[in-house]
């Protein structure tokens, strides 16, 4: 509540203030967490944007354990060096078509999707990745203001059925979980990757087994992504980066479907 004032001038500074403070990023979380399990309840429960969540988990990751962080950083700089995900269908383009099975083995089609209205895709690396379930849990928050606007959205794992769904479960999530076998559509794409040597090794040293949960033994992976796309089945905006530590943000999904 703003406090009168018989100054207009101490009143419009007074609600200024106001409407700063109202304005003014969440605080983070006051405990620092002391374990990675804690630190990813923390960013996944925290009432902020998704950057502001995903920044949250990864300051917990680099001061808990600096080491994987690195691992990571070097991962990243190569990819960059090399542009992968740089011939991603772009914004006007036509999205590739696709038919894949959700959680349920029932097979959801792009075509179906944009018979509604636009539709949102979005590409996760896997249900075992932290980052990519607290994206997944935000847009899940959002949902109710995607569907606002015609939109359909989907989220496409190259994991089995059953991770798919145990994604679906954990995350709070009502829309469709697609499995995308053997990264096929990733490929077509241009968005699958291979993780390297140096992350295979580390991800097998704590027990991320790729194989276990994909069915292959690749080791391939999907760049993180998202894409608005029409009616017309063009994209309208899309979100491609190597560093799956980023991703669109809500604000930037909705503005696209406005």
């Amino acid at each position: 509540m703003i406090p009168k004032s018989g100054h207009r001038f101490s009143e419009k500074i007074m609600l200024h203030q106001y409407r700063t403070f109202k304005k003014r990023d969440p605080m983070p979380p006051q405990i620092q967490a002391t374990d990675l399990k804690q630190a990813f309840q923390q960013a996944r429960d925290f009432e902020g944007s998704m950057n502001e969540r995903l920044a949250l988990f990864v300051e917990s990751v680099r001061r808990i354990r600096p080491a994987s962080e690195a691992v990571v950083d070097r991962l990243v700089a190569r990819l960059h060096e090399h542009k992968a995900g740089e011939n991603a269908p772009k914004p006007g383009d036509p999205m590739p078509l696709f038919v894949l099975p959700d959680e349920t083995g029932r097979m959801v089609s792009l075509t179906d999707l944009l018979t509604h209205g636009p539709a949102v895709v979005t590409f996760h690396r896997g249900h075992w990745c932290p980052y990519c379930r607290i994206s997944i849990n935000t847009l899940a928050r959002a949902q109710l203001r995607i569907q606002a606007l015609g939109a359909r959205m989907v989220a496409i794992v190259p994991d089995r059925q059953q991770f798919a769904a145990e994604m679906k479960n954990d995350s709070g999530v009502n829309f469709p979980i697609l499995t995308d076998m053997d990264n096929g559509y990733a490929m077509s794409l241009n968005l699958a990757i291979w993780v390297g040597a140096e992350m295979k090794d580390y991800m097998t040293s704590i027990g991320r087994i790729l194989p276990d949960y994909q069915g292959n033994d690749s080791w391939i992976l999907p760049i993180p992504a998202t894409f608005v796309v029409g009616q017309d089945g063009r994209i309208r905006a899309c979100f491609t980066d190597p560093d799956y530590r980023q991703r669109m943000t809500i604000e930037e999904l909705i503005k696209a479907l406005q």
